[in-house]
């Protein structure tokens, strides 16, 4: 599939965060999205069935429509049939919990009492046909320290017409809105966003690698569900259908789950989330994965392997050999394994130190992993991609496709790609790099044209090595890029070094001049004194 145009953004930051600073002094940054993403949820669900609604009295006014009537009766029936608004993936919302009606009552005084009522009364409404939606949106205003001026101003900035689906049909505008506000809030809350948010630059390396155009995608730590809408946007990029794609995940922390729930809810996409420890809980034992996209959470200790059972099929060997409560790193790499199905391929995102770690329970693993072909390739991450973390990161990608039967990827076992990402990525800030699209693509493009029928791969000193599976034996199963990749080499810009020795030393002899001359002056200005 080829990509589609992707619509230009639309311009607004600005708005979006001068409405989070509504509630500046009352609510901690790092509790900003608890108020803020709830209210756009509504706004999102209220705008989509008040467009339902405006094209259904189209219709039946429509003398070439099937819905035409002029019988009053048959009227007020079509628009108040649940099926012809669940058709379209939306709900008849009350008055009560409509956007138009918390703006026509934001200067009320009690106007805190009406958003939770309205939250109270979307909930029930949504739980009617979606049950797993139950208890999405929490009563939070009114306990707050919020004041109904505050919350009056939060609703008319979010009231404004650049954030309105109905203003730009075309846009996808909540959203986008709902992803811009995760990302500031990670921003704001530092280490504790590391729950629910994955830089977006990073999930999309990861999806533009494994390519999940159809199938069943899981995430085990699934936050608020990026990789998700990551994978969405992919497939629709390149003339997917959403309708290929089932989404399975799993997240430990119940408000971290629901913003999943509305992210996902957002988006019009088919899922089964549920809440619970994945290394302890697994609840879709059964699940086996097309696709695997995720970044669990790093360097895990404590984690209570004990509690497994003895014969978890999840794990490659005895438990006392292959786990370590001392880090669950592998021990979600063999949950992911579990998950995939016989074509399935995953991305991880890892610490550095499962590249090369000789704890006995991590390495094993590592060594059982690399042995039976279960690792298509590592990828080493530049530093400070990580909003949250400082903590040195790559991917691995694994993959029970790698026995060339499929008729697009080539047979690759007993090989491993390795590349180094850590020379690429702009600094879009002092504490942040992210990949540009030349980079996602020029990975992308590296991986593909190793794993693919037909690809042109070779190997780039520096950057990207074929390994075998006896280089990396050799090498004590260490999987660390550097070790295979090299160093880059130097182009030669065809100058002789004895000239480049002679302009370097010229170049010092002239400094050195410029600062004795500079010594000089600086003693003369003291003596003036």
């Amino acid at each position: 599939m080829s990509k589609a145009t992707v619509k230009a953004d639309i311009n607004f930051e600005q708005e979006l965060w001068k409405a989070a600073n509504e509630l500046r002094g009352a609510v901690a940054e790092n509790q900003y999205k608890d108020y803020v993403l709830p209210m756009i949820f509504l706004k999102h669900m209220s705008e989509r069935y008040e467009i339902r609604k405006q094209e259904l009295q189209l219709l039946v006014q429509d003398k070439n429509s099937i819905y035409f009537t002029s019988d009053e009766a048959e009227i007020n029936y079509v628009m108040e049939d649940p099926d012809e608004y669940l058709s379209k993936n939306v709900y008849i919302i009350p008055k009560e919990a409509t956007w138009d009606y918390l703006k026509a009552n934001a200067e009320q005084d009690n106007i805190k009492v009406i958003v939770d009522d309205a939250f109270d009364t979307l909930d029930a409404t949504l739980a009617k046909f979606r049950p797993d939606l139950k208890g999405i949106l929490p009563r939070i205003f009114v306990k707050s320290q919020l004041t109904p001026r505050q919350v009056g101003g939060l609703i008319n900035l979010l009231s404004n017409p650049k954030l309105s689906q109905k203003e730009n049909p075309e846009s996808d505008i909540l959203g986008r809105v709902y992803e811009y506000y995760i990302g500031k809030f990670a921003l704001a809350e530092g280490s504790g966003a590391g729950q629910f948010f994955t830089p977006g630059s990073i999930v999309r390396l990861m999806v533009e690698m494994i390519e999940p155009y159809e199938g069943k995608i899981f995430d085990a730590a699934c936050g608020s569900g990026g990789m998700f809408v990551q994978s969405l946007k992919f497939l629709e990029s390149h003339g997917g259908d959403k309708r290929n794609i089932a989404i399975y995940g799993q997240e430990r922390y119940d408000g971290t789950l629901r913003l999943c729930k509305m992210n996902l809810a957002l988006r019009d996409l088919s899922f089964d989330v549920r809440l619970g420890d994945s290394l302890l809980q697994d609840k879709f034992p059964d699940l086996k994965a097309d696709f695997i996209i995720v970044n669990p959470p790093f360097n895990v200790s404590q984690w209570h392997p004990e509690d497994l059972p003895e014969n978890d099929p999840r794990l490659f060997g005895p438990k006392e050999e292959f786990t370590t409560d001392g880090n669950a790193n592998y021990m979600w790499m063999q949950t992911f394994w579990s998950h995939l199905s016989d074509k399935g391929t995953a991305s991880v995102v890892m610490a550095n130190g499962a590249m090369t770690s000789n704890n006995k329970g991590e390495k094993n693993v590592r060594e059982f992993m690399v042995n039976n072909n279960m690792i298509d390739c590592i990828v080493r991450l530049p530093d400070k991609l990580f909003l949250t973390t400082g903590i040195p990161a790559c991917i691995f990608i694994l993959s029970r496709n790698r026995d060339g039967k499929d008729g697009i990827h080539r047979k690759r076992t007993d090989e491993i790609l390795f590349i180094d990402t850590s020379k690429m990525g702009t600094m879009e800030s002092r504490k942040l790099r992210v990949f540009t699209d030349t980079d996602i693509d020029k990975v992308a493009a590296t991986y593909h044209s190793w794993r693919n029928i037909g690809g042109a791969y070779e190997n780039n000193d520096g950057y990207s090595y074929n390994a075998s599976l006896a280089e990396v034996q050799k090498q004590d199963y260490k999987l660390t890029p550097g070790i295979y990749v090299g160093t880059e080499e130097v182009e030669d810009d065809g100058i002789l070094f004895e000239d480049k020795m002679e302009a370097l030393k010229k170049q010092l002899q002239e400094q050195f001049t410029k600062g004795n001359e500079l010594q000089k002056k600086i003693l003369e200005n003291f003596n003036k004194l």
